[in-house]
């Protein structure tokens, strides 16, 4: 921007506006607040003048603000963001040359260096960001070529076989289904599925939603919905759950707090129980909470979804496949979080669609340059946002995406995916070729279903192209009541006969609405040949509207003017969502043509929309549209900047009726693949493909007595029950009562284990609630502390204080030998604790089993454990660059069959947990990290393996209410320690308890704080003065 020679209008107008029609008091006073402004700004403040916080500043004033134009913040806005560096410096040398006694002049001065100083320190901070961005993209890259050359032995063979899903030519269609895998069908009607299906925020119910409320309530609250009803009539499909979040609070409608909405009954004769909305208590359920606020109670979430789950599992038993869901389907980031870890604690296969990414949002407003990256991390907490979407890529078998640019463009931006070394994982396990533990999730193309059932084909082609069949010659006089959207529309044209260019859209700077218009406007044969009409939202007043939506609709009204164009476009002021359907009926009608100009389209519904009615479109030819048109065959692709070409392709729609009619009979035809029935086939031979990768072993939810058998036997005093049982002794034999009743029960176990039913071999008896002690003490260097035994033998002496029967877990990060050692210290019978889950989840022994492993739990959680192919990886990767070789070494002692363990030696320079796992899914390993013994041990342990993970096992396994679970904790511990904290148990922390932890080793600072994983306002959370016994039971008491 050279030659910005109205910088000095610029600065002279900052000073001409303070003063105008003003008093001297009121121009110092102004002057005043704006070098205040830009004091601000110099140390940090946002230099956005409109944003959020200096509106709260002036709240009461708020609405007056709003309605007055201020000339000293457009023309700060002006400079600071569009300024010429070097012509500045010329202004700022000027008045020095010029300087005199005037204040003006003193005043002008000082503005110039501050605004200098303050835009030097944005580019600064772009900079700043640039480089952070393309530093994540070299580690990327480097991730991504040292797992490509681990994987070179098949790169020639690969090459050889293209992929089926992503055809090279524009002529051909979508291939909805891979050449390997079996088309959903009626012949799996046998099947009896249970689908659940998670869309955790926004308002959802089946009937009137509130579409376009807020922005948590739009188009993936339709979209999940509607996919419940399609699924659940489905052949094959016998029970469809939508897990939302239930929200009681009297500022919206009282449905959302009801727990249970019916969405779809099942039909006469079907064998299916339909869909339903499933509502779970989450976060303070007497608030709306807007989805940016939402992350701290995702566990919450995860453990009323598993109760749910598991209840409804033990209702079907085995009329489906046990009662287990046959895929859980998480919509969005926070979804996807949820779905990541039913997933891991069920080990069901899980899917996952993002509807629109953190990573891709992020890097677009920090080219915007409006927010800084902190102000964008603190807004939309960003930075939790994209973790959620990092975890569900780890877990995920399957992500459901709308078009190829969203892999391409938008996936491909994060650390989880590479598409090529997707491929290069897919080829080596179709021919029976190891990964070397690296794994990355399949991803398909499947548009979103419409239904098209209110659309007639008739109405594309009835009054053979005009409207004199519905409105007569003179215009005054009606041969068929026509739809009042019709003649609002109509009244704006001279001639409302011509074929209609329909545009519909937001009145957004990013749908390039206004280059349309100059393309319509400056080609006369198109503007002979048609109308324009432009539906661009409702509006009362334009000035109302967001600066945005004002600046598009004043540049439409310009526009109209210099062409001339009045009686030519339509641009009505309303519309209802209903008569949405009309509007396509009156362009098709005149043999008009619908058109999406936008600059970017990441799907582009309105053109499926468009296509039922039997209109020909024209689409940008960036994102969905090219998808789209591969399958419909039904207009042309256009260069959204090039408004010759958009001329040319509207002119050739409209002028050859040939085209038009053929591009119309292609679309009526071809639109049944955006149908539900055909998304719903496609999703569901997707997900069986999926499925037979996925691990056959699943967790037994088995039918619940409230308790196990052989414990409520004992309880039995009167053994005179009309039991028929294989004993080999009699009634009345010899046997005496007590021996009698111990035949009995040893007789009903060894027959439940005959039947295959674990539950009694590995349940330890009745329990009414559990204590589980997950206090991390330890010195400094990593040994345990005095305090660790004390705490154990206290909350057992509170426990007898305690009503029921309580078993006792320990949780650590310790191994198995040192749990031991640390018990026989405090001298507490080993037999006194119902399970030890050591090396921080990876590992559950039961002492009243001889201490013998949980093998299931074993099978249960090594699934994509990479295991020998990261032993020496951790090495690597786990110093900074700076560090010594010795700084990370393994630790054998630790190491087991599902734990890498490693020893970090004082002082030495490690990576963070963060950092370590972002390498790791660069390179398509997907572990979980745990720093332990006061940050001197590096725990490397299976993706779905944690201390929190295992809990919920055990809640499943013995049919303990994770409600009726007790965890003992310090104010500090292992980096795993904040999902301690979380959940539906309730958490004592023993202040005093644990002097070091490692926390500090979890997070990088740009990341996300705590703030954003353990609510401040939790009533599950107490906290405990000192670990004394007493204190403690005063505390149980207390809960």
């Amino acid at each position: 921007m050279a030659g910005n020679e109205w910088i000095n209008g610029y600065l002279e107008a900052i000073l001409d506006a303070a003063g105008s029609s003003r008093s001297n008091n009121t121009r110092s006073s102004r002057r005043g607040r704006f070098e205040e402004k830009l004091r601000l700004q110099e140390k940090g403040f946002n230099i956005n003048m409109d944003h959020h916080h200096q509106h709260q500043h002036h709240h009461d004033n708020k609405d007056k603000e709003e309605k007055l134009f201020s000339p000293t913040k457009y023309f700060v806005e002006e400079v600071v963001n569009c300024f010429d560096e070097s012509d500045l410096h010329k202004t700022w040398i000027k008045v020095i040359a010029t300087r005199n006694s005037r204040e003006r002049n003193n005043r002008l001065e000082n503005m110039c260096w501050r605004i200098w100083h303050l835009t030097r320190k944005k580019k600064q901070i772009a900079w700043d960001d640039e480089q952070k961005l393309a530093k994540r993209k070299f580690e990327r890259e480097k991730g991504h070529k040292d797992a490509a050359e681990d994987l070179s032995e098949l790169s020639e063979g690969e090459k050889e076989k293209p992929d089926a899903n992503q055809p090279e030519s524009h002529s051909d269609n979508i291939p909805r289904i891979n050449s390997g895998m079996d088309i959903w069908s009626d012949d799996n009607k046998s099947r009896r599925l249970y689908i659940v299906l998670i869309s955790m925020h926004g308002l959802v119910r089946g009937e009137n939603m509130e579409l376009g409320r807020d922005s948590d309530t739009g188009g993936q609250v339709k979209y999940v919905v509607e996919l419940a009803r399609a699924l659940a009539n489905m052949k094959g499909v016998y029970r469809v759950d939508l897990l939302t979040r239930q929200v009681a609070s009297p500022e919206v409608d009282s449905c959302y707090g009801e727990p249970i909405e019916m969405l779809s009954c099942p039909s006469d004769g079907s064998e299916s129980c339909g869909a339903y909305i499933i509502r779970i208590p989450c976060g303070p359920c007497d608030k709306y909470i807007p989805k940016e606020s939402l992350w701290p109670y995702i566990p919450e979430f995860v453990d009323g979804a598993l109760s749910h789950i598991v209840n409804m599992a033990r209702a079907l038993g085995e009329q489906v496949d046990g009662g287990k869901p046959y895929v859980i389907h998480g919509h969005y980031a926070d979804a996807g979080e949820v779905a990541a870890r039913l997933s891991g604690a069920l080990n069901v296969p899980m899917v996952l669609t993002g509807h629109s990414l953190g990573r891709n949002k992020f890097e677009q407003l920090l080219k915007q340059g409006r927010l800084s990256r902190e102000d964008i991390n603190s807004t939309y907490k960003i930075m939790r946002r994209i973790e959620a979407e990092e975890l569900g890529l780890d877990t995920a078998e399957m992500v459901v995406t709308s078009t190829r640019q969203e892999i391409e463009e938008q996936w491909g931006l994060y650390d989880g995916f590479d598409i090529k070394l997707e491929r290069k994982l897919r080829v080596r396990r179709q021919r029976g070729v190891s990964c070397l533990g690296r794994f990355m999730p399949r991803m398909v193309v499947i548009p979103p279903g419409m239904d098209f059932s209110y659309v007639k084909a008739q109405d594309s082609l009835e009054g053979d192209g005009d409207l004199k069949f519905f409105v007569g010659s003179d215009r005054t006089q009606n041969k068929r009541q026509i739809p009042p959207i019709w003649s609002e529309i109509m009244r704006f044209f001279t001639n409302p006969h011509k074929p209609t260019i329909l545009a519909l859209s937001r009145p957004d700077p990013k749908k390039n609405v206004t280059t349309l218009l100059k393309a319509f406007g400056e080609c006369q044969p198109l503007r002979e040949l048609a109308n324009l009409t432009l539906i661009l939202g409702n509006r009362d007043d334009i000035e109302d509207m967001s600066n945005s939506s004002s600046a598009v609709l004043t540049t439409v009204l310009k526009l109209i003017d210099k062409y001339d164009l009045y009686g030519q476009v339509a641009y009505p002021k309303h519309h209802k969502q209903s008569e949405v359907p009309e509007i396509y009926r009156l362009a098709a009608k005149t043999k008009g043509v619908f058109i999406n100009p936008a600059l970017v389209e990441p799907f582009g519904l309105t053109l499926i929309e468009a296509a039922a009615y039997g209109l020909p479109v024209v689409a940008t030819k960036n994102g969905g549209p090219v998808d789209i048109l591969k399958v419909l065959n039904n207009g042309l692709l256009i260069d959204p900047h090039d408004q010759k070409a958009i001329a040319e392709a509207l002119l050739k729609l409209v002028a050859d009726k040939n085209l038009w009619l053929d591009c119309s009979k292609n679309g009526l035809r071809n639109i049944h693949h955006f149908s539900w029935p055909e998304h719903c086939r496609n999703y569901l031979s997707h997900v069986e493909h999926c499925r037979q990768r996925h691990p056959t072993t699943t967790l037994d939810i088995l039918p619940s007595p409230e308790e196990p058998m052989s414990d409520s036997l004992r309880d039995v005093e009167d053994l005179s029950l009309k039991f028929s049982v294989d004993t080999d002794f009699k009634a009345n034999g010899d046997l005496d009562a007590a021996s009698r009743q111990s035949k009995l029960i040893e007789s009903l176990t060894q027959r439940a284990s005959s039947n295959g039913h674990s539950r009694v071999s590995y349940c330890p008896g009745r329990r009414q609630g559990l204590f589980i002690v997950a206090t991390d003490c330890y010195y400094r260097g990593g040994a345990c502390s005095e305090t660790f035994p004390l705490i154990i033998r206290n909350v057992m002496q509170a426990a007898v204080s305690s009503s029921g029967q309580i078993g006792f877990v320990l949780l650590t990060g310790l191994t198995l030998v040192e749990a031991e050692e640390q018990l026989r210290r405090c001298q507490v019978s080993l037999e006194d604790f119902d399970a030890l889950i050591c090396n921080s989840g990876s590992e559950m022994y039961y002492p009243w089993r001889d201490s013998i492993a949980d093998a299931d739990y074993e099978a249960h959680i090594e699934c994509r454990w990479p295991s020998e192919n990261v032993r020496s990886l951790i090495t690597r990767i786990g110093r900074e660059e700076d560090g010594d070789q010795d700084d990370i070494v393994e630790y054998p002692e630790g190491f087991s069959s599902l734990c890498n363990s490693y020893s970090i030696k004082p002082g030495g320079k490690t990576r963070r947990i963060d950092e370590m796992r972002q390498r790791l899914r660069m390179r398509g390993f997907r572990c979980n990290l745990v720093y332990s013994h006061a940050a001197s041990r590096l725990n490397v342990i299976p993706l779905s393996a944690s201390r929190a993970q295992a809990i919920r096992y055990l809640s499943v396994r013995w049919s303990i209410d994770l409600s009726k679970m007790v965890v003992f904790v310090g104010e500090r511990g292992d980096t795993d320690y904040e999902e301690l904290l979380v959940g539906l148990h309730t958490t004592l922390i023993l202040r005093k308890s644990v002097e070091i932890g490692s926390e500090m080793l979890l997070r990088s600072g740009e990341s996300f704080n705590m703030e954003d994983v353990v609510p401040q306002d939790s009533p599950r959370i107490a906290f405990v003065e000192g670990y004394e016994a007493q204190n403690i039971s005063a505390a149980l008491k207390a809960l």
